[in-house]
């Protein structure tokens, strides 16, 4: 025992010493020469910005709120060489650089634009001053850009990654008066965040210091500290022998041994203040654990990482323990974030495995996600993998050495009807592209896995120690995160970007579906994964908070009201009237509140301008600047410069809309339940199966991810699908290229060189795309992914079916499943083909079929009033009616069964995913998109086409919500092309509202989309319009006539409204034209007119002759047949085209002309023959309603009379007679007797 407190002496007395020496060698902490101003160096807050910026709390991240705000740093140079960093946060419009204390800024010229003042734009590859040249690469998200000045030499040099761009500036001004300060001008939502030395630098360079002089004597300090520390892990002391003893570091556990508890305490003692300063956390800890790592193996083989994070807890203050994990993550989450990418994505991979050893323990864990993971840090960052803008740094050249690429598409963006067969030299190619892609694969698999095991660890639900499971935790601050991002839709700054959150639901899909098959696996009476759905209950039992995300029935305060007495029988909820009151008056203070938050811009300009100098916090940190700062952004504005407090306290700019609180203070047992409550499932209906389904909390977690895809996910795999776009571009225009080259004359020898110049840029960029692409297909389109969301699409099915079962109650369900019901077949159906096949996914026809069942009952669908999930319903079932460029996904011979393609291969006229009208009249704008891609599918047409015949009921009352809309789109967008020409022809200035505009075109578009619906409901059920057996067929027919006439007669009448405003060529209107509607409304009269049997075609000729409204001359214009009476008038002009179908045979066939051609003879001579048989009818004998038709029924019991179209109509919606009120029982015919 002697010999161990000697040894514990000599320990003691050896590290007394150490620390009295410290001040012996340490270096000074000098003011440096060369610089001037504070030592901690920040942006300049209170005079050194221009325009609207937004300024993180820690003044080093910024985002561009106005055209093109310019800020500087606070410390300037004028002697030696410096450096800083900028971590660019979005790739945009930027000009980071120096510039002098005398340029001036404003909305229009920034950094680089003044005579004193450099900078370098990565967005336009260019080099400012004054002037402009190119310069550099450019830069992507995730890059860091390093700012080097030589003030001996007078240059200025800027770095990528640490990789030299090389002198952009030499001879730069010096001399008395001239010093640089730190400085950048960046455009609205641009964001980055700047390092002058706070953090160790990413990139340091020799010669260069950091424009804030690092904490010397601290790190040294910390380096010595951390040296003891490891000495203590590595030397054990041997009792018995009384000696010092190596011992292997990777099983050291604090044992309780007194001598080397004591020793780490006095070690602890002097570093823990140290593990609060955020240099010193990454350079020394982070640095530290991250070498413990570097030994390979799991993270579980390296247990003394947990050992140390124990000695932490047992050995610091609290607050010392939670700043130095809050800085420590910090540190890792943008360290992973800002790391660049490296062949086998070795730096992200570190990073990871250090978060997941960091979070595997339990109190660590706890404190990070009730205080950090969501509240201060952007965790979310960690879930994402970036793409690289530049893959030859990023090492796919060697991954991925040879390129492919298909040749499908014609110019016009048609598919190639053409199917060559593939060469051998293709098909290697092709082969060899797709074994790069499979190692590209599995490389980014081991990133996804470990992502995975960081959410596994967050959804722990059995480390109940010292409070509450991690789970439970991880619900509340998930819930907020999804109210964040649900509430604040106009906010860019607090919404997560759409890119982290693909990734996010990819990985939360597997990590829930591995906890609920584990939890089926304990519980074989569960369900599976694969049978999962949300129960209806969730969605009226207040546990679950939507913050008022809308519901298929409207506003819940109106729901809870409505139908209280169904929720009291059914799911045997009492809803108590003090809460109601409760309800309508939080309604109307909210109301208020938002009036009063829209209204605070303008009323900013009458305050004194120190209310907006002060500003106040945003609710969260921007995602655009710092992703790692929880604390307010700062509002700085040039009209308040003079006023603006160096340090304020925070305030709030505008509240966060968080009715229910309650989500943070629920436990587990009210989530889960227990003892007779059953948490979650409060309120089962009597429809819903007793079965359990999972534990609740996974239920929740699933509810969380439908909405996830509902806020953003979709919006971003529509937008990656344009890399494929610019692949089929390009590779059009090198096979132009090559064409052209094979073409050339031998004696033009400068154009075949011209030509070959153009080949070689075409394919290296080709190449370029190619393996980028190959990186999109891997993390976004795989078939992982695509799995993923065919998942997603079942659980919203299956929700739906269930909620649809509970009567009047599924009026609670968010809209918001209807939603990714449809937008996420549409993804499967329209982004991840071609690259994988959604007919291979299990169970496809099963899917459709009830995909197609819940749109065809819901369309009409009583409980559902929001006109945006109505119109969505619409223009789903349209997406459905357009042409497919192959039917060879539905079966082996499919492509040449000319019966299949005969009831419905396409639509008339619909063979193209470019605007026909605009690759005519204005071929630039010609990439602008088509209403839909002509991507039906067939199968799911039929399912829908079955369910209409068989159903009597439900067709009448799918197709008369159909015309409704139809009737109501079409009259909407005729008013508002009247207001836009009358604007147009004013003699002052005016100008259309953009959203006018952009309404203008909605209208026009659900039109023409509605018109398909209708096309397809022709060609697949004639007999619902044409079967007069059928209750309300005449009916629909004759509504249909109509619809179809009015929009002939708006739209082909010569110099008319429609005519003049298309003539405008307005922006935003260039979807609307002759050629998208007419060719709709074409199609219908050829179905009904030619395809159909004699006596159907006979039924619709005369209904359609019988229609006051019908004019023969509309069906002239058709084939470009001009009104005779406008050639009388006008001479005609060589500039004025009539519209013709007969120009447009790369989108019509000659087979569809010829019916055309066919039509008009049969409805010219039809409407010849009508005329001379028509006997004049006396006014006593018109319909008294109409008067358009005789009079053709009489009514039971009262016997008044009408034609029968105006009483069928009548009597869908009433059952009154027109005149007397009383309630009508029968119609009969009803025909003059020959004697009157």
């Amino acid at each position: 025992m002697a010999s161990t407190k000697f040894l514990y002496y000599k320990c003691h007395v050896a590290f007394s010493a150490a620390l009295t020496g410290f001040h012996a060698t340490l270096i000074s902490d000098q003011v440096l020469e060369g610089r001037l101003g504070p030592s901690t160096v920040v942006l300049d807050h209170t005079s050194g910005f221009e325009g609207l910026l937004l300024v993180d709390d820690d003044l080093l991240g910024v985002i561009g709120h106005s055209n093109f705000g310019s800020i500087r740093a606070t410390t300037c140079v004028y002697k030696g060489k410096w450096i800083y960093e900028v971590l660019i946060s979005s790739q945009g419009l930027m000009q980071i650089g120096w510039c002098t204390l005398n340029c001036r800024f404003n909305q229009e010229e920034g950094v680089g634009d003044t005579p004193d003042s450099y900078a370098y734009d990565g967005n336009r590859v260019r080099k400012w001053n004054v002037t402009t040249t190119n310069y550099g690469k450019s830069w992507a998200a995730g890059d860091i850009v390093s700012c080097l000045i030589d003030l001996d030499e007078g240059t200025i040099d800027f770095c990528l990654n640490g990789v030299s761009l090389g002198t952009a500036f030499d001879n730069i001004t010096r001399g008395a008066g001239m010093a640089y300060f730190p400085a950048i001008s960046l455009s609205f939502k641009e964001s980055v965040a700047f390092n002058f030395g706070s953090r160790p630098l990413r990139y340091p360079f020799i010669g260069y210091r950091p424009l804030q002089d690092p904490p010397s004597v601290d790190l040294v300090k910390a380096h010595k500290l951390l040296g003891y520390l490891k000495n203590v892990i590595h030397i054990g002391i041997d009792v018995l022998e009384g000696k010092l003893v190596e011992k292997d570091t990777s099983t050291w556990q604090l044992q309780g041994e007194p001598t080397v508890l004591i020793t780490l305490a006095h070690i602890f003692n002097h570093f823990a203040p140290l593990m609060c300063k955020v240099y010193l956390v990454e350079d020394v800890l982070m640095n530290f654990l991250l070498s413990i790592l570097e030994r390979g193996g799991s993270v579980e083989a390296h247990p003394l990482i947990q050992q140390l994070l124990d000695l932490m807890w047992l050995l610091m203050e609290d607050y010392e323990v939670h700043e130095c994990l809050k800085q420590l993550l910090m540190s890792l989450l943008r360290a992973y974030r800002f790391s660049p990418i490296i062949p086998d994505l070795g730096l992200q991979i570190h990073y990871l495995r250090l978060t997941i050893a960091v979070l595997k323990h339990e109190k660590s864990r706890k404190y990070l996600l009730n205080n950090v993971l969501f509240d201060v840090l952007r965790s979310v960052v960690f879930f994402y993998i970036k793409s690289p803008l530049r893959v030859e740094e990023a090492g796919l050249q060697e991954l991925i050495p040879t390129t492919w690429w298909p040749n499908r598409f014609t110019k016009e963006g048609k598919e190639s009807k053409e199917v060559k067969e593939e060469s051998a030299e293709e098909r290697l190619r092709r082969r060899a592209y797709d074994r790069g892609c499979q190692r590209l694969k599995k490389r980014i698999e081991v990133v996804e896995e470990l992502q995975v095991q960081i959410l596994k660890l967050l959804l722990n639900n059995k480390d109940r120690g010292g409070g509450e499971a991690s789970r439970y935790i991880f619900l509340n601050k998930f819930r907020k995160f999804l109210q964040e991002n649900a509430s604040n839709r106009g906010n860019l700054t607090v919404l997560c970007p759409p890119e982290y959150m693909v990734c996010f639901l990819h990985r939360l899909i597997s990590t829930l579906r591995c906890y609920w098959d584990g939890h089926k696996a304990k519980a074989p009476a569960a369900l599976s994964s694969e049978e999962a759905y949300v129960p209806p209950q969730l969605f009226y039992n207040g546990k679950v908070d939507y913050f008022d995300l809308q519901r298929l029935g409207g506003l819940l305060s109106h729901l809870k009201k409505t139908l209280k007495d169904d929720l009291a029988l059914k799911a045997n909820i009492l809803i108590d009237p003090a809460e109601l009151q409760a309800v309508t008056m939080d309604d109307l203070d909210e109301d208020e509140e938002s009036a009063t938050s829209t209204a605070q811009p303008w009323e900013a300009r009458e305050r004194p301008v120190a209310a907006l100098a002060i500003g106040g916090a945003l609710a969260r940190p921007s995602w655009l600047s710092s992703p790692t700062l929880g604390r307010a952004n700062r509002f700085l504005s040039t009209a308040a410069v003079s006023l603006m407090n160096p340090r304020r306290s925070l305030g709030t700019l505008e509240k966060m809309k968080a009715r229910t609180l309650s989500v943070e203070q629920r436990t587990e047992d009210d989530i889960e339940g227990s003892h007779g409550n059953e948490g979650l499932l409060l309120g089962r209906p009597p429809e819903e199966p007793e079965q359990s389904i999972t534990e609740n909390s996974l239920l929740e977690i699933l509810d969380g991810i439908v909405m996830m895809y509902n806020l953003s996910v979709h919006q971003q795999l529509g937008k990656m699908v344009g890399v494929s776009d610019d692949v089929n571009e390009y590779a059009l225009a090198l096979k132009d290229t090559e064409e052209k080259i094979s073409r050339c004359p031998k004696k033009r020898r400068d154009i075949y060189e011209e030509l070959v110049k153009s080949q070689k840029v075409f394919s290296e960029k080709l190449n370029h795309l190619s393996r980028r692409l190959a990186w999109i297909n891997v993390t976004i389109y795989s078939k992982e992914k695509m799995q993923d969301i065919y998942w997603l699409l079942r659980v919203c099915i299956r929700t739906i079916e269930h909620g649809d079962r509970t009567g009047s109650l599924f009026a609670f369900m968010p809209e918001f499943y209807l939603s990714v019901a449809m937008n996420s077949y549409s993804a499967l159906k329209n982004y991840f083909s071609p690259v994988h096949c959604m007919e291979e996914l299990p169970g496809y026809e099963e899917t459709l079929t009830r995909l197609a069942a819940i749109l065809a009952k819901h369309f009409a669908d009583s409980r559902i009033v929001g006109t945006d999930i109505r119109d969505s319903l619409m223009q789903a079932l349209a997406s459905y009616v357009f042409p497919t460029r192959t039917l060879n996904c539905h079966g082996d011979g499919c492509q040449d069964n000319g019966a299949l393609r005969g009831p419905w291969g396409c639509g008339f006229g619909y063979r193209y995913t470019r605007l026909p009208h605009l690759l005519k009249t204005k071929p630039e704008d010609a990439n602008l998109p088509s209403l839909q891609k002509p991507c039906p599918s067939t199968l799911l047409q039929q399912h829908m086409a079955d369910l209409l015949r068989s159903d009597c009921d439900m067709a009448p009352s799918f197709l008369n919500s159909v015309l409704n809309q139809l009737n109501w789109a079409f009259s909407e967008f005729i008013g508002m092309i009247q207001e836009i020409q009358q604007a147009a022809e004013r003699l002052e200035r005016n100008f259309v509202d953009s959203r006018q505009l952009k309404v203008c075109a909605t209208c026009f578009d659900l039109s023409v989309s509605l018109l398909r619906v209708l096309e397809m409901t022709v060609t697949l059920a004639p007999e619902i319009f044409l079967d007069w057996s059928r209750p309300s067929s005449e009916l629909l027919l004759r509504r249909l006539a109509q619809l179809l006439n009015q929009v002939l007669n708006r739209v082909t009448a010569e110099r008319n409204l429609f005519d003049r405003v298309v003539n405008l060529r307005l922006p935003g209107l260039e979807s609307v034209d002759h050629y998208p509607i007419l060719v709709a409304v074409t199609g219908i009269l050829v179905r009904l007119l030619m395809d159909t049997d004699f006596q159907g075609a006979k039924r619709a000729t005369a209904v359609f002759l019988a229609d006051p409204c019908f004019q023969l001359r509309s069906i002239q214009y058709l084939l470009g047949h001009a009104e005779p009476s406008v050639l009388a008038a006008t001479p005609p002009s060589a500039d004025k085209r009539h519209f013709s179908l007969h120009t447009y045979t790369d989108y019509i066939s000659l087979e569809e002309l010829a019916k055309v051609e066919q039509m008009l003879s049969h409805l010219s001579e039809e409407s010849k023959q009508a005329a001379a048989s028509i006997l004049p009818t006396s006014e006593e004998d018109l319909c008294p309603i109409c008067y358009a038709h005789p009079i053709s029924a009489i009514f039971r019991p009262c016997s008044h009379k009408s034609c029968k179209a105006c009483i069928n109509q009548h009597l869908m919606n009433n059952k009154d007679c027109f005149f007397c009120k009383a309630t009508i029982t029968g119609v009969d015919d009803f025909t003059k007797p020959a004697s009157s």
